[in-house]
């Protein structure tokens, strides 16, 4: 397996926060708002109006000053744009019309996105990813890493990222989710705690499969990373999402950072992709970062 390589510094310039001006959403906006105070990126603000039902009957279209709900809207973002204005962090607002999973990874492209925050309510359901329908949509959509804010997420007075919960799967390529913890880590100067969940191994092996999941993972993990985060690596014999869970819980993470992706049958995730990192969303007691690979 090959060394990770060193680690480049994180560059968040742009950070979207997706809105429906809901209590979940608005959950969103403390951790948004420290990560750019850390990095020096601009808050876009961006809420998705409802497309227009298709009419049988050609009616004239209402003018937009009295469009009531599009009004609201710029109302409410301005809000939001300058109660970040006072607290130091440049903030731009961008109204659209459209469903989220078309509209997002537009957004995206056409500002130069590098993180979504979105804050979610986390409902729960089988076979099914575990958040409310548009945050569910935006989780899918996003072309970048997306931070989750999910309900089980306490509003912190102030949040610092002091310990990095880092899931990996050796069965896939756990280099980009690792880099980012890395560099989230190296910013912060964090602990990092990386974690392989084994689920379905008898005790008898448990022992060998320790030691070479450990081999693996340090192999992985660039020595100059020592000077700045002091990497740990746990081995749990548990369901993924309940491992992770638990190490979070345990270790009072502050944050986790996971990959989600279409895997390979050799994967923990091969025949539920989805449903394990929404498990953890939905469940976790901090803000989970979400990396398509």
């Amino acid at each position: 397996m090959p060394t990770l390589a060193p680690v480049s510094r994180l560059s968040l310039k742009n950070i979207l926060l997706p809105t429906d001006f809901s209590a979940a959403s608005r959950a969103a906006w403390p951790f948004a708002r420290t990560l750019a105070r850390i990095y020096g990126s601009t808050i876009l603000f961006a809420h998705c109006l409802a497309p227009e039902p298709h009419l049988q009957v050609v009616m004239d279209r209402v003018p937009e000053q009295d469009d009531y709900a599009r009004q609201g809207a710029h109302w409410k973002l301005d809000a939001l744009a300058n109660e970040a204005a006072l607290g130091d962090v440049p903030a731009k607002t961008l109204l659209d019309t459209g469903d989220v999973a078309v509209t997002i990874p537009t957004i995206i492209r056409e500002n130069d996105i590098d993180l979504v925050v979105v804050g979610t309510q986390g409902r729960r359901g089988v076979g099914k990813l575990i958040m409310g329908s548009s945050a569910e949509k935006i989780y899918r959509s996003a072309t970048c890493p997306v931070m989750t804010v999910g309900p089980k997420v306490r509003p912190p007075a102030e949040w610092k990222l002091r310990r990095i919960l880092c899931p990996v799967d050796l069965a896939e390529d756990p280099q980009p989710v690792l880099q980012y913890a890395l560099a989230l880590a190296e910013e912060s100067q964090a602990e990092l705690i990386v974690l392989d969940a084994i689920p379905m191994v008898p005790w008898q092996y448990r022992a060998s499969e320790d030691q070479r999941s450990r081999r693996a993972l340090a192999s992985l993990i660039p020595e100059q990373a020592n000077d700045w985060c002091k990497p740990e690596i746990v081995v749990r014999w548990e369901n993924p999402a309940d491992a992770i869970l638990g190490v979070a819980q345990d270790r009072e993470a502050d944050l986790i950072v996971m990959s989600v992706h279409k895997s390979r049958a050799a994967s923990w995730q091969a025949h539920m992709p989805w449903p394990v990192a929404s498990e953890v969303v939905s469940r976790a007691p901090c803000p989970v970062v979400t990396i398509r690979v």
